[in-house]
């Protein structure tokens, strides 16, 4: 049974596909839309319509970008020469907004996940390769302590050991304010690992 028009069921149905927003959110979402400013809500369209048609990947480090090439790869103020390489745009966002990392990234979208059935050909490894060909210093595996990030990481390593290209993976651990009961195992153990002298 409609409860609504069918303009205003299409946009709730359209908005419940966004990844998080169930049907009770996607209908806040739309109701939030309608009786808003009109102005607004076109914006808002116009902004993802426009967004669409522009943003691209890099054709360096395959991230999101709406040039050819992304801010980071387009600066000269960036060690070129070091190489992060992180499961997807968010991760990348993440370390951009600490502030400290000088280098360059590579994007990957995505995990090695054989259960989710994506395999090293699903994700931006070939592209990494191609750079790998250029004068590079270091690469930083920086995926999740995640099963399928730590298969990745492993994968990864065992492409470019051969190359002679120094490696190195980001230190996980305990977070700050976690109880160890409730920490994995893999976390856990990196942790250890990964200790340092006091």
């Amino acid at each position: 049974m409609e409860y609504f028009s069918k303009d205003m069921d299409r946009l709730v149905q359209e908005l419940s596909r966004l990844p998080g927003i169930g049907p009770k959110s996607a209908q806040r979402l739309a109701y939030f839309l309608i009786n808003g400013e009109k102005e607004q809500a076109y914006a808002l369209a116009d902004s993802i319509k426009k967004a669409r048609d522009s943003i691209r990947y890099c054709k360096c480090c395959c991230t999101l970008t709406d040039g050819e090439l992304c801010p980071v790869c387009s600066s000269a103020e960036r060690n070129h020469k070091q190489i992060m390489v992180v499961e997807n745009p968010r991760d990348m966002s993440a370390y951009e907004r600490v502030g400290k990392y000088q280098g360059v990234y590579h994007v990957l979208h995505g995990a090695i996940s054989p259960l989710l059935g994506i395999g090293p050909e699903d994700i931006r490894l070939k592209e990494l390769m191609v750079r790998l060909q250029g004068e590079v210093e270091e690469v930083i595996i920086a995926t999740n302590s995640s099963l399928e990030g730590e298969t990745t990481a492993s994968y990864i390593t065992k492409l470019i050991k051969p190359l002679g290209v120094p490696l190195s993976r980001i230190a996980s651990g305990v977070p700050v304010g976690g109880d160890i009961e409730n920490i994995d195992e893999i976390t856990l153990l990196r942790a250890l690992d990964g200790r340092v002298s006091l």
